[in-house]
């Protein structure tokens, strides 16, 4: 069975349902109300687990009554917490989402022990990367810790994939320990230090990335499917048109789904095109836990467009 480490956040999601977004002080009445599990590690772990592969996640999550919310969920989706670390220092993560109409979402994260989560902890979770064949981390912990998570996986053998959303710069010398990076348009340039609407051509901004030891670039590019570049060269793969719902977790579908196939031994170019049939499934859907696909949705995603 394919083997994937996740090193990353874990969150509880407190959603608002609105028409539309309220402008500076105004007060807008929300249609309704949900909470449930989140953070983009966890989702990434939970649609791993999903599709059937075998997944440990290396996480820090608090002792509160939230924390019980991600026990839960683990064990009903059969997703590893051998490496799941807890302290009562500080509560487990939250984010605050709203979701207007047409599906688009804004979001407020406050961290609680996700800021905790250490390089050391990773170290003490060193069995974790043993046999894994992919690891894959986000940056919604701190960045220092996630590319501890890839560096120990590529030592191991894995194959190494970062996320880096939330984004924000990274040192030039991390760069060198992610083997494919699966930013958007925005987080391209931002990873870089550069202005979130740098002029600069995609493909510019991509070369840079490569230049510092990126291995492959999977540039998402939501309804436009994404680009794989490498120094060879570069491919666009389509994406699928489906009925957008709730576009919050399409992200970390897409790369759950990555994660998986290329664990898989697929090859990267059908990985990505599976990572984008998972991408648009989850927008199909309110809520993130509940819009993740299982594989049998994805083999008919894609069989309906071959």
């Amino acid at each position: 069975m394919a083997k994937v480490t996740v090193v990353g956040s874990f969150v509880v999601g407190l959603t608002l349902r609105v028409d539309r977004f309220p402008v500076s002080g105004e007060t807008v009445l929300a249609r309704d109300f949900d909470l449930g599990p989140g953070g983009k590690g966890s989702n990434q772990a939970v649609q791993i687990a999903r599709l059937g592969a075998d997944v440990q996640f290396v996480s820090l999550i608090g002792t509160d009554d939230f924390s019980r919310i991600a026990i839960d969920l683990y064990a009903q989706e059969g997703v590893g917490t051998d490496y799941l670390a807890r302290t009562s220092e500080t509560n487990t993560g939250v984010g605050f989402i709203i979701l207007d109409a047409a599906g688009d979402n804004r979001i407020l994260l406050a961290p609680g022990t996700n800021d905790l989560f250490k390089p050391e902890h990773v170290a003490d979770a060193s069995a974790a990367f043993e046999g894994a064949t992919v690891v894959i981390a986000q940056l919604e912990i701190p960045s220092d810790t996630a590319i501890e998570g890839l560096r120990r996986g590529r030592e191991a053998g894995a194959t190494s994939i970062l996320n880096p959303a939330p984004v924000r710069p990274l040192a030039k010398d991390a760069f060198a320990n992610i083997d494919i990076l699966t930013p958007n348009q925005t987080e391209a340039r931002v990873i870089l230090g550069l202005e979130p609407d740098d002029p600069a051509d995609d493909m510019e901004i991509c070369d840079k990335l490569l230049g510092l030891g990126v291995g492959t670039i999977v540039l998402t590019r939501g309804e436009e499917g994404a680009t794989i570049v490498t120094n060879d060269g570069s491919e666009s793969i389509s994406s699928f048109k489906v009925e957008v719902v709730d576009s919050t977790g399409a992200g970390d579908a897409f790369n759950g789904t990555l994660a998986t196939s290329l664990a898989r031994g697929d090859d990267l170019r059908s990985a990505v095109k599976r990572a984008c049939a998972g991408g648009a499934l989850a927008c199909t859907k309110l809520g993130v836990i509940p819009a993740l696909p299982n594989e049998t949705q994805v083999d008919e995603l894609l069989a309906d467009h071959r």
